[in-house]
C-alpha cells in the first residue's frame, strides 16, 4: 500500500501556489479522485454529467480518459442515480454501450439507474431536473466539462438553483481558458457569448488576465449562484506545466469539500489511485 502524505492546506487557497499541476490527460483522473473521496462521506449520491462522451473518442487511450466511464466503475458502487447527456449520436451510443457492459448488480448492492439523454444540455438537463428526480436531502455531483462556448450560464443556474432546502448541488464547470482569446476574437455571434456567458460583458473577458479570469468565474458561483465555496483549480497544458488549459472550478455548500478537493488535486498525479492512503485531511 502506498502512503501519500500531503503538505498542509493553506487557510486561504491561491492558484499561483498550487505546486502539483493537474494536466489535461489527467483530468479525468482528478474527477475519479474527488468523488471517490466524495463517496466516502456521502456513501451514496447521484451523479450528473452534462457532456458525457469520451473526449478522445477513437484514441488508444479514450477510456482512461473520459470521466464517465471511471465514474460509472467506481467501487463501491454506491452511486444510486447516473443523468448523462450528450449531444452527439455517436457519443451517445458509446455511453450506451459502455452501460451495457458493466457488470451485472450483485447480491444486496442497491439499484443503479442510468437516465442517458442525447441532444443539447442546454435543453435537456433543465427539462429532466423539472421532472424533480432526486430529492433535495440527496447528495448530488454535477460535472459540466464543456471544450469552449457549450453550457449556457442558464444551464448551470438551473443546477444551482434545483434544490428547494438544503446543500446545493455540486458543481464541477470547466472554463476554457487555453484558446479563449482567440475564440472571443472570433466569436461574432453575439447570442452565443451572451447565453456562455449569461452576461453582455462577455468580451471585457479579454482585459483579464489568466488568473483573474478564473477568480472572477468562482467569485460569479459564490456570489451570484450563493454557494458557499468556490474555487477555480488549474489545468495544465502538460505534465510539469505549461499553458493553464481549464480552471475547474468546484463549487460546494460543504464545509469539508475544499478540503477534500486539496487531497484529491495533489492525489491526482500519483500513480495508484486505489491503494494511496492520506495520512492528513
Amino acid at each position: 500500500m502506498q502512503l501519500v502524505v500531503l503538505p498542509t492546506m493553506p487557510e486561504k487557497l491561491r492558484v499561483r501556489n498550487l505546486k502539483k499541476p493537474i494536466w489535461t490527460a489527467n483530468k479525468a483522473k482528478f474527477i475519479y479522485r474527488y468523488l471517490k473521496i466524495f463517496l466516502q462521506v456521502t456513501k451514496n449520491c447521484a451523479y450528473i454529467d452534462g457532456f458525457a462522451g469520451p473526449q478522445r473518442e477513437g484514441k488508444a487511450d479514450a477510456d482512461s480518459m473520459w470521466s464517465a466511464k471511471l465514474v460509472a466503475e467506481l467501487e463501491p458502487r454506491w452511486i444510486r442515480k447516473f443523468f448523462l447527456f450528450d449531444a452527439s449520436k455517436s457519443q451517445v451510443k458509446r455511453i450506451r454501450r459502455m452501460v451495457e457492459s458493466l457488470p451485472p448488480r450483485r447480491a444486496k448492492e442497491a439499484k443503479r439507474q442510468f437516465i442517458i439523454k442525447e441532444g443539447d444540455v442546454n435543453v435537456e438537463l433543465p427539462k429532466v431536473l423539472g421532472l424533480r428526480p432526486i430529492t433535495d436531502r440527496a447528495a448530488v455531483f454535477c460535472l459540466l466539462d464543456q471544450r469552449s462556448f457549450q453550457c449556457h450560464w442558464s444551464t448551470v443556474q438551473a443546477v444551482a438553483g434545483y434544490k428547494r432546502s438544503g446543500m446545493k448541488i455540486e458543481q464541477f464547470y470547466f472554463f476554457p481558458i487555453g484558446w479563449l482569446d482567440r475564440s472571443l476574437t472570433a466569436l461574432k455571434n453575439e447570442s452565443i457569448g451572451r447565453a456562455w456567458w449569461g452576461r453582455d460583458d462577455w468580451r471585457s473577458l479579454r482585459d483579464l488576465g489568466t488568473i483573474a479570469r478564473g477568480e472572477l468565474v468562482a467569485e460569479r458561483f459564490r456570489n451570484e449562484l450563493g454557494y458557499k465555496h468556490a474555487f477555480p483549480w488549474p489545468i495544465y497544458e502538460r505534465a510539469g506545466g505549461g499553458r493553464i488549459m481549464y480552471f475547474m472550478v468546484h463549487a460546494s455548500d460543504h464545509d469539508e469539500a475544499p478540503k477534500l478537493m486539496w487531497r484529491a488535486y495533489n492525489q491526482a498525479v500519483d500513480p495508484s489511485p486505489k491503494d494511496a492512503v492520506q495520512l492528513e485531511l
